[in-house]
């Protein structure tokens, strides 16, 4: 753990997002769950025995926005949404799914009930993740605070955790936005997140913004407005910039880190949510909107090359199986696309 990290956790400490009162009347070791098998949950007094290899579990998908691939498992992590802030809130949690679909862990991060969190050591807040990613083995997590009723505003928070142990590791609140979508992280620990802003019939284009979150928390945005419309998927290219494609049209635009537009490609269709860059600078762009997957090879027009997927998300590239990943919201489910080339 850096000092950067250390320094937030002390700071989270002292603004009271980890509890001082529950900690001391019921503090609890922090615990993630088990894979298939039992106990389901870490017991001192059981041995846990893996489930039998001749069984197969798919499901653990609840509301899933986004998925990242760890490599030192080798499997795909899902944040779950769970439920609604304003029905319940902290109850989101974290799957490890198998490259063919099936279950590794239900519930690795939130195998504890809502209610049973704060008492933990350190305690754990997952209320509603949407975008993530995992970068020098820290899982982050764009998730928010508030919204638990109509006068609770809402306030974007970027979570991580250690993906070692899968214990909280730090937070840094963006004051000023109410919820981040995507976020795609660099190695020294910045952060760029999208604000996909206002979805009605006449969206305020100034709710359309391009955040920077610097390593010690700091927030700025980054470009607000056109060319931006309502911006979605983050990830970066070969040659470290960032690219953001839009929900409003089928616009993937390019920017440099000062936040200058240097480049403008359109997917195959409009409506999109998901990016995925290669190492070659293949972008893959999920449409939310229209369920198709555009490959856009470097200075090659987009073509689709998977058609007709349900609510496909903010999709990942498992690299252990070649293929992309693509949370289906609120089908409950992951849809898989083969990469053969």
């Amino acid at each position: 753990m850096n000092r950067i990290t250390l320094l937030l956790l002390a700071g989270a400490v002292i603004a009271g997002v980890f509890p001082t009162t529950a900690l001391a009347q019921d503090a609890q070791p922090y615990f993630v769950g088990n894979p298939l098998g039992l106990p389901v949950e870490p017991s001192s007094d059981e041995t846990f025995e893996p489930m039998s290899s001749n069984v197969k579990v798919y499901g653990a998908i609840y509301s899933a926005e986004s998925c990242s691939y760890d490599p030192t498992r080798d499997v795909i992590v899902v944040p779950n949404r769970g439920v609604p802030q304003n029905v319940q809130a902290n109850d989101a949690f974290v799957s490890l799914i198998n490259h063919d679909g099936s279950v590794h862990t239900p519930r690795w991060i939130g195998v504890q009930a809502p209610g049973d969190r704060s008492g933990l050591t350190p305690p754990l807040v997952l209320n509603f993740p949407l975008g993530s990613d995992i970068v020098d083995g820290v899982l982050y997590v764009a998730d928010r605070d508030g919204g638990t009723a109509e006068d609770d505003p809402s306030v974007a928070v970027i979570r991580w955790f250690d993906m070692e142990t899968g214990a909280p590791a730090g937070e840094t609140r963006v004051e000023g936005s109410p919820w981040i979508n995507d976020i795609e992280v660099m190695d020294d620990g910045t952060i760029y997140a999208s604000q996909t802003g206002d979805f009605g019939a006449n969206p305020d284009p100034t709710t359309f913004k391009l955040w920077q979150i610097d390593p010690d928390g700091t927030a700025s945005v980054l470009v607000e407005g056109a060319p931006l419309y309502q911006p979605n998927g983050v990830a970066f290219d070969p040659e470290g910039r960032i690219v953001v494609v839009n929900m409003g049209d089928d616009n993937v635009l390019t920017f440099d880190t000062s936040g200058e537009l240097v480049a403008t490609e359109q997917a195959a269709q409009p409506g999109n949510d998901g990016l995925v860059i290669m190492e070659d600078g293949t972008k893959y762009v999920s449409s939310v909107r229209h369920g198709g997957v555009s490959r856009i090879r470097p200075g090659e027009p987009a073509e689709l090359i998977a058609e007709n997927i349900p609510s496909a998300a903010s999709m990942c590239y498992d690299e252990g199986g070649n293929q992309l990943v693509i949370p289906m919201n609120p089908n409950n489910g992951l849809a898989f696309v083969p990469l053969d080339e």
